[in-house]
């Protein structure tokens, strides 16, 4: 049974998460299993998208890195507001304000950083079949996600190894999963990183 808060997560909802406030997994600065694996990325060149890309601290994280073929996306414009007063020589035409689903394009490397526990669990396949599309032959799907039962009415959802494998294993030929032992100390033993290609 899915409540009907949890089947209206529009743009406009999550404008009005940003703009209360209303963001308890925003933690202020980038995912350090995601800094840790951009940091030994040889090839500054290759291009990469940031979807659910928020408030983007790892997309200016990996522009002061030196990668500048990078994309971020979000459904909401109050979002990404504060990435853009941060970063302000970012290309405008590297932001994306839209439905990730709508989306078009080839990508050599997909960062996840809570965007997949903000999605209607119902959109998880849709989700890693659209990723596999987004990525070019050889490209990486890279990140972060819960190792955590979480909320079943409203994002953050949760969930755990066995049903990320029944999810990406039909999609993808790599499935790799550990835990995350560089967590944030609030979410320590509660996320793993991922690797799918």
């Amino acid at each position: 049974f899915l409540s009907k808060r949890m089947t209206e997560l529009s743009a406009n909802y999550w404008d009005t998460r940003y703009r209360e406030d209303e963001i308890g997994w925003d933690v202020g600065h980038p995912t350090f299993p995601i800094v840790e694996y951009a940091e030994q990325l040889q090839n500054r060149d290759i291009k990469i998208l940031i979807p659910g890309c928020g408030n983007g601290y790892e997309a200016e994280e990996l522009w002061l890195m030196g990668f500048r073929n990078i994309h971020v996306l979000d459904y909401s414009s109050e979002a990404i507001k504060g990435f853009l007063q941060r970063v302000l020589d970012f290309p405008e035409e590297q932001i994306h304000i839209a439905d990730f689903f709508d989306h078009s394009g080839q990508y050599d490397l997909i960062i996840e950083q809570t965007f997949f526990c903000a999605l209607n669990p119902e959109l998880r396949p849709k989700y890693a079949r659209k990723m596999k599309e987004l990525l070019v032959e050889g490209g990486k799907l890279v990140g972060v996600m819960f190792n955590d039962p979480l909320n079943a009415d409203q994002p953050p959802f949760g969930g755990n190894p066995l049903q990320y494998l029944g999810l990406f294993q039909p999609v993808f030929e790599n499935v790799y999963m550990k835990p995350c032992y560089n967590s944030i100390q609030p979410r320590m033993g509660r996320e793993l990183f991922v690797m799918f290609s």
